[in-house]
């Protein structure tokens, strides 16, 4: 197991799973070994240490799907997630079969005398209780829904987990889609119970694309059945779902923070940053909260990482453990740069006038295709070029046939043409025509903020974090699905970028949460701007989540991937960084 965190989600999690599964564990002082899944598994690493699970004498932790040999004076209990696979274990044989809305457990036990603790991370519906109760019922001590579906990767940011879900929504005539929507929603309302939040829901609207909607409407629906019995009704936190076309620019660009940028141009596979020491051995490094360091610097500039590293190490600390620390970071922070220096700044100012629209001066780029030209002809990879190519369009609201054409041609991907036509499918304007209206959202002003002249850019959702915090948000561009929390009705707006002295409007706002949801992955600039206006409002926590992570390259592969069959597959050459 992972070290333990005590940072937001992860915190609330454990809290949670100690107020249910350990509280039961408390009532016997009989040793106990837990069975986990896959999932759940992830689950409890993100949040708990082992030693915090032997205290409350759980001596062993097993894989539900690999088969053990009986261990008869131990408790059983057994903590696990919807699944298609089978297991056989000596004491019990657990049948998990997913259906579109419903699961479907039957458990059969081979020994009479073991009672076991059982514990699901979804809601169980009536029918499927009721048969448990029937058959099952003398087999098992405890039985309890920890309505817990979602996996809690930082302090601030949390994840459905939905197996190929940007497929599942995006691709055309997908017979998935109505299951995958309906999925996310159900953990959508496991991250609000989690919080203990019964959020007003708001959606953008967008006339291309309804996904959003959809999804508002499921969440609003399964909120109000989640929350029929509780008396308390209250709302305070406010839930924002919108779609990943709302801002294809951000996951997009180079970004230049240390977290975003370590994963974008370096090979980091999950979470673990793996490189070489001094004398030529192998190393590798967890890239996560348990690193207080790394939580210290994700969110900087590479520039102020390196000079803030230079610094520490100035001080040279006596304890290993720090010094290893910053040794790793050292030497990450110096990959980063080494890829810096030999391509991504020449590419930076580009990127950062096409995206913007002006240049470094504030003067408006005119001939974004003179932007561009420079980048075409220099032999850079292919994926940072398709990235220039996108950029430029997004600048243009979309180019004519005939000029994506000798684009493609340029780029020379003529058989691989979805890397660029397939982002229609996000409701993304790539061919200018007159039925498909898309309107650039309004941008918050920022030119008297200061910032690196190569990292200029803003996430869109940046924006739309302060609105809603100051109570801005146009609700004819953000319905409400559902009632509008009093908290949030426009009495309490506080300025996302000025500080503020305590008032009677701050404590009625205090310990309010803003949570947005984005349809299709979130990138690190975007996980990033949650942690900024956390920060600088204070009396408004702001929480962001998806279905998954996105780099540059593995959003270019997932959106090339949506015009290939089911059983399709295609291999990359190069990555981004090449």
């Amino acid at each position: 197991m992972a070290t333990g965190s005590e940072h937001g989600l992860k915190k609330l999690v454990w809290k949670r799973i100690k107020e249910t599964i350990i509280t039961d564990c408390r009532k016997s002082e009989v040793w106990k070994i837990l069975i986990l899944d896959p999932f759940t598994t992830k689950l409890l690493s993100s949040c708990c240490k082992m030693s915090d699970l032997m205290s409350e004498k759980i001596t062993i932790v097993e894989d539900l799907y690999k088969s053990r040999e009986p261990v008869l004076e131990m408790k059983a209990i057994y903590f696990m997630s919807p699944t298609s696979k089978v297991c056989h274990d000596d004491s019990i044989s657990i049948i998990v079969h997913l259906t579109m809305n419903y699961c479907f457990i039957q458990m059969f036990f081979f020994s009479a005398e073991i009672k076991v603790l059982f514990y699901i991370t979804v809601y169980c519906p009536d029918e499927l209780f009721n048969k448990m109760k029937l058959y099952c019922a003398k087999y098992i001590r405890v039985c309890k829904e920890i309505n817990m579906s979602f996996m809690p990767q930082e302090a601030q940011v949390s994840f459905c987990r939905v197996c190929k879900s940007f497929k599942s929504i995006y691709s055309p005539n997908s017979p998935d889609k109505k299951a995958t929507m309906d999925t996310l929603a159900d953990q959508l309302v496991t991250l609000c119970a989690t919080l203990d939040e019964y959020p007003g829901v708001r959606y953008k609207k967008d006339s291309n694309m309804e996904n959003a909607k959809i999804l508002a409407e499921l969440v609003d629906a399964k909120l109000a059945k989640h929350y029929e019995m509780d008396d308390s009704g209250k709302k305070k936190a406010q839930l924002l779902i919108v779609e990943r076309g709302f801002d294809p620019v951000s996951p997009i660009l180079h970004e230049l923070t240390y977290q975003a940028m370590a994963y974008d141009l370096i090979d980091v596979q999950n979470d673990t940053y793996k490189y070489k020491s001094k004398d030529g051995s192998e190393k590798q490094a967890q890239l996560n909260e348990d690193d207080m360091l790394w939580v210290k610097l994700r969110h900087k500039h590479i520039a102020e990482v390196s000079d803030n590293l230079a610094q520490m190490m100035k001080k040279m600390p006596s304890f290993r453990k720090q010094l290893t620390e910053k040794t790793v970071h050292l030497q990450l922070a110096e990959d980063c740069m080494q890829h810096f220096s030999n391509n991504v700044e020449r590419l930076c100012k580009a990127e950062q006038d096409l995206a913007v629209g002006s240049d470094v001066e504030g003067v408006k780029v005119k001939d974004p295709m003179r932007t561009l030209l420079p980048v075409l002809l220099h032999p850079y990879s292919t994926y940072d070029k398709i990235r220039a190519v996108l950029l430029y369009i997004f600048s243009l609201n979309g180019t004519t046939d005939e000029n994506l054409s000798k684009l493609i041609q340029h780029v020379k991907i003529e058989d691989d043409r979805e890397f660029i036509l397939n982002w229609k499918e996000l409701g993304v304007p790539i061919i200018t025509s007159p039925s498909f209206f898309s309107r650039k959202p309004t941008r918050r002003d920022r030119s008297q903020e200061q910032t690196y002249n190569l990292s200029r850019w803003t996430p869109v959702i940046k924006d739309v974090m302060e609105d809603a915090v100051e109570n801005k948000l146009d609700t004819r561009e953000w319905p409400h699905q559902s009632e509008c929390p009093a908290a949030w009705n426009g009495s309490g707006a506080v300025s996302a970028r000025q500080k503020h002295k305590p008032s009677a409007q701050d404590e009625r706002r205090s310990g309010s949460r803003l949570i947005i949801f984005v349809i299709g992955g979130i990138s690190y600039s975007e996980m990033r701007c949650a942690y900024e206006v956390t920060q600088a409002v204070k009396s408004c926590e702001v929480i962001i989540g998806s279905s998954h992570i996105l780099t540059p390259t593995s959003l270019l592969n997932d959106i090339k991937a949506l015009s290939k069959g089911p059983m399709e597959t295609f291999t990359i050459d190069e990555r981004s960084n090449a």
